[in-house]
């Protein structure tokens, strides 16, 4: 009489597989030996909801994990969360690292032990070898730098798999690597921006000059490829009007081909005035038909399909009213545009979420971006509801570094030497690890 062939073991793993080492490799020979291995694959929108998104699309991941031997298996995670898909396989056996008792997915192991007690499923703990992991990796990347076709992807990546895309100003390369660098740590996610904004308003002042169009193109590409030197994240760039359709047309050419992700023009004409001064000096508003043609040509003029133009809105701030901000945001989009940006120089908030009402009311619509400079008080929770999917702070870092070095200049002349000032500044020994020298 034959004996029934015993059914084998499942052994459930969960990861990212980012960028594959040797302890994605000894976790999945372990589980080898429990059964047949099922690997729960997170979705780049799951990694992108608690950390950085990942370099490698879930595609380019799978068939990474499918081709290394002992995976029988790949299930899409759709989570940081395992068990929704634990309960769908009621796995044998979890195989983790013991490095998530403590940090972002402690609570994620208590969810997993209490689903596998459901079923009497056991997790096996392997041993976290310090030294080894991916974040550690990561950063050694981006320690080296990207390519600029890998960053002019990274908005619309962004866009596909985040509700809002945070945008923060640089205007240097150290205001470009505290962006980079800076995440907090909050309700077991990490939080941090997702990319840059380097504005002509924070260029010039950071230049001792005023926001007139005084620093030209020539030396905000400088500045600019200053910053994507020592980043690896998307920039977005505040082109003013863009000047005249065949000077935009090179201004588009030159920022995609730095590996810009996108550029903003807004829809004014004559001299360069700050839109924050509103109807305070003369401004002057571009026709609907006028600047539709600046957008053409610049979609004419890009070469990838990558690359972003979006178009800003002055209508709220020239006071034309909502019905034209409307009609002319339906009309930018019909002439190319990849996004619109709604801009407000009022205290609250109101008139811009009267247009994002209006505005999900259109039957085709691109990313809406808004500049809460003003309007502070709303929450990255609200400008979701609202449908925003940009929110661009557009200043606040030279804003803040004035006031701390004045701070710092007066105490030295109150009291004759630098002692006092002393412990409003980062230590000797800090700045001179602020940029890590690559060897």
């Amino acid at each position: 009489m034959k004996h029934k062939q015993k059914k084998p073991k499942i052994v459930y793993i969960g990861m990212c597989a980012d960028l594959i080492h040797t302890e994605h490799i000894n976790t999945i020979i372990k589980a080898k030996e429990l059964g047949d291995v099922v690997v729960g694959l997170l979705t780049d929108k799951a990694i992108a909801s608690y950390k950085r998104v990942p370099f490698l699309t879930y595609e380019q991941r799978k068939k990474i994990v499918e081709n290394i031997a002992g995976v029988k298996n790949i299930v899409a995670q759709t989570t940081l969360d395992y068990v929704p898909n634990l309960r769908k396989i009621k796995p044998d056996y979890v195989v983790h690292g013991d490095d998530w008792k403590t940090g972002i997915q402690r609570e994620t192991r208590k969810r997993v032990i209490q689903a596998l007690k459901e079923w009497h499923g056991k997790l096996v703990e392997r041993k976290f070898v310090p030294g080894i992991s991916s974040t550690q990796l990561i950063s050694s990347v981006v320690a080296v730098g990207v390519t600029p076709a890998y960053r002019l992807k990274m908005l619309r990546r962004l866009l596909e798999l985040k509700p809002l895309v945070r945008i923060m100003e640089v205007h240097n390369g150290l205001t470009g690597l505290i962006v980079e660098k800076t995440k907090i740590n909050k309700n077991g996610k990490v939080r941090e921006f997702d990319g840059m904004w380097e504005s002509s308003l924070t260029d010039s002042i950071s230049k001792g000059k005023p926001d007139i169009a005084a620093v030209d193109i020539t030396s905000r590409i400088q500045t600019i490829e200053q910053i994507l030197e020592v980043t690896t994240k998307p920039m977005i760039v505040d082109a003013d009007s863009g000047g005249l359709p065949e000077h935009f047309m090179f201004t588009v050419k030159s920022l995609e081909r730095l590996g810009v992700s996108a550029v903003i023009i807004e829809d004014k004409i004559g001299a360069k005035r700050n839109s924050l001064f509103g109807t305070g000096v003369k401004q002057a508003q571009d026709t609907i038909k006028g600047f539709c043609n600046k957008i053409s040509a610049g979609k004419r003029a890009q070469v990838t399909d990558d690359f972003m133009i979006i178009a800003r809105i002055e209508s709220l701030i020239l006071k034309a009213g909502l019905k034209d901000a409307l009609k002319r945001a339906k009309a930018y989009i019909n002439a190319g545009a990849d996004g619109i940006m709604i801009h407000s120089k009022e205290k609250d908030p109101k008139e811009i979420l009267e247009f994002c009402k209006e505005y999900k009311k259109f039957k085709y619509k691109v990313p809406l971006v808004v500049v809460p400079s003003t309007y502070n008080q709303i929450t990255e929770k609200e400008l979701i509801k609202a449908g925003v999917r940009i929110v661009i702070y557009a200043n606040q870092l030279l804003r803040s570094a004035y006031p701390a070095m004045v701070k710092t200049a007066k105490l030295i002349l109150k009291h004759n030497r630098a002692h006092e000032a002393d412990k409003f500044c980062l230590s000797i020994k800090e700045i001179l690890e602020l940029i890590p020298t690559i060897e």
